[in-house]
């Protein structure tokens, strides 16, 4: 099989696969994560998809998840979790710890 082929075999089976992910999109306001509870499948990767909708920075963390994350004014970061066990793990703004949210795996 010539390079050319297999590459392009390979990249046929990655994209389907990259795009069976699910993903979760989160805002972060200055009154806390919208929404601030999500449900997601236990046992798969999850795209979480988070706009800070604030005028300042923002920094996303759970140490459930093992995650941090620090997010410009009115940027959009990627963080990829899981797959997870079902349970609920809680994720905050580490900047604001009062906004907190939980993504609950089921």
């Amino acid at each position: 099989m010539s390079r050319a082929l297999l590459s392009a075999f390979l990249i046929a089976v990655a994209v389907p696969a990259l795009a069976d992910e699910p993903k979760v999109s989160i805002a972060i306001r200055d009154d806390g994560f919208v929404p601030a509870e999500i449900s997601v499948p236990s046992g798969t990767k999850i795209e979480l998809s988070i706009k800070n909708e604030q005028k300042s920075a923002a920094e996303f963390e759970s140490k459930s998840l093992r995650r941090e994350k620090v997010i410009p004014a009115g940027a959009v970061a990627t963080v990829y979790v899981g797959p997870l066990q079902p349970g609920r793990y809680e994720f905050f703004d580490e900047f604001k710890p009062n906004n907190r949210g939980f993504l609950v795996a089921k």
